[in-house]
C-alpha cells in the first residue's frame, strides 16, 4: 500500500525540488526517499526507475517551459512574439537553471519526451507561421533561435559572461540580429 500522501506528483515534486537546490547530479532515488521520509523502495510504487524519474523531471521542466512561452506569445505576433518567446525562454532558465539542465537536447529522439517536446516546438512554430514560415524553413528558423537562447542562457547560467557590459543589453542585441534573418514581407 502506498504511503498516504506520496504519489507520482509528489515523487517528481520532491526530485525538481533536488534538482533546483543540488543540480541534475544529486537526483537519486535515495535523496527523493529521504526527502519524502521514505524507504527508497517505497518509491518503486510510482516510479520504476531513477531513468524514469530523469524522464518526468525533464519533461515537467519542457511542459513548464511550454506554458511559459505560450503565455507570454499569446496574442501577439511577429517580431513582438519572437521578442516575447526569447525573453521568456531565458526567464525560465534564470529561474529554473537545473531544471533547464535536465532537459534532453533531443527530446523529439525519445518517445518518452516526444510529447512534451513536440508541445515546446509547436510553440515556435505558432511563432514562424506569423512569417508565412513552414516545413524546412521554419525548420532552420527555429533552430537559429534555439542556438542563439540556448548558446545565452547557458553560458550566463554557467557564469560564463565574466565581462562588466549589460548582459540584458547584448540579449537585446542578439535578438535584434535574429530578427534580420526573419522574413520581412
Amino acid at each position: 500500500m502506498p504511503r498516504a500522501g506520496l504519489s507520482a506528483n509528489t515523487v517528481v515534486d520532491t526530485a525538481v525540488a533536488i534538482v533546483d537546490e543540488q543540480g541534475t547530479d544529486a537526483l537519486t532515488l535515495a535523496a527523493v526517499a529521504a526527502r519524502a521520509g521514505v524507504a527508497a523502495p517505497s518509491l518503486y510504487k510510482h516510479v520504476r526507475s531513477l531513468g524514469e524519474l530523469r524522464v518526468r523531471v525533464g519533461v515537467r521542466a519542457m511542459e513548464e517551459t511550454a506554458e511559459r512561452l505560450t503565455r507570454e506569445v499569446m496574442g501577439r505576433s511577429r517580431d513582438d512574439a519572437v521578442k516575447a518567446l526569447m525573453h521568456a525562454a531565458r526567464g525560465y532558465v534564470r529561474d529554473h537553471p537545473q531544471r533547464y539542465a535536465a532537459m534532453p537536447a533531443d527530446p523529439l529522439s525519445d518517445p518518452a519526451y516526444a510529447a512534451a517536446g513536440s508541445a515546446l516546438l509547436e510553440v515556435f512554430l505558432a511563432v514562424m507561421r506569423g512569417y508565412g514560415l513552414e516545413g524546412s524553413d521554419a525548420v532552420h528558423a527555429i533552430r537559429r533561435l534555439r542556438t542563439i537562447v540556448h548558446g545565452f542562457v547557458s553560458l550566463e547560467a554557467a557564469g560564463g559572461f565574466g565581462l562588466p557590459e549589460n548582459l540584458d543589453e547584448t540579449y537585446a542585441q542578439l535578438i535584434d540580429l535574429y530578427l534580420t534573418s526573419l522574413p520581412r514581407t
